[in-house]
């Protein structure tokens, strides 16, 4: 995995239309050719053949195919960030339970990618300065919106609402990645009616103190 930042830029970002539509096309057909073939088989020139343009035209755009699987790993976390953020501004917190049905669907409806897909964008896209700050600041900002929620619901029983927050974020990020990645994922009913109840039940049950009392 190239440690390498400048070998993972673009190598050009298209200002026409045209060549807007190459660049996607062959993003597209990388996503299909990562899932299908994996990391290791999923050559530059598999991915040039399924987008039907040259290996050389592929190669103006993008450096190698780490390159090209950083930028489908930096789509994938900044379409989280947006559908995060719509969700927030758009919707009021309700319930406690409601609010986090809210950000666990946001969580579950980021990862319906092809699993296949998410295994080798997980596992072997490489980690650009640029890709971390982006993760920072996301979890920064989730984090701080959930602390905001637990604030708001007097049912919450924990002491350390900070704590809390990036317990329940790491918690949803973290698991519902790993279970939407395997081979045989769970429906996404099921996986969130049951991350909804494990949430809310560390929420909501009484200090250790009181139950000992």
């Amino acid at each position: 995995m190239p440690s390498d930042p400048t070998g993972l830029q673009p190598r050009k970002r298209p200002r026409q239309v045209r060549a807007e539509l190459t660049r996607q096309r062959i993003l597209t057909a990388a996503a299909h050719v990562f899932a299908e073939y994996g990391y290791a088989a999923g050559t530059t020139n598999r991915i040039a053949e399924r987008a039907r343009v040259s290996i050389g035209s592929l190669y103006q755009y993008y450096p190698n195919k780490d390159a090209i699987l950083l930028e489908l790993m930096t789509r994938h976390l900044t379409a989280g960030i947006v559908a995060h953020r719509q969700r927030r501004d758009a919707e009021p917190s309700g319930t406690l339970e409601q609010a986090l049905r809210a950000q666990v669907r946001a969580v579950i409806d980021n990862h319906r990618d092809d699993p296949n897909l998410l295994r080798v964008m997980f596992e072997h896209a490489p980690r650009s300065p640029e890709l971390f700050r982006k993760i920072a600041q996301f979890e920064r900002e989730h984090i701080a919106y959930a602390q905001q929620l637990l604030a708001e619901h007097p049912e919450v029983r924990v002491q350390d609402t900070y704590v809390a927050a990036r317990l329940v974020v790491s918690t949803a990020e973290l698991v519902i990645h790993k279970v939407m990645a395997e081979p045989d994922p769970l429906d996404v009913e099921r996986l969130e009616n049951e991350m909804v109840a494990m949430l809310l039940s560390y929420l909501t049950a009484p200090p250790r103190a009181e139950e000992e009392g």
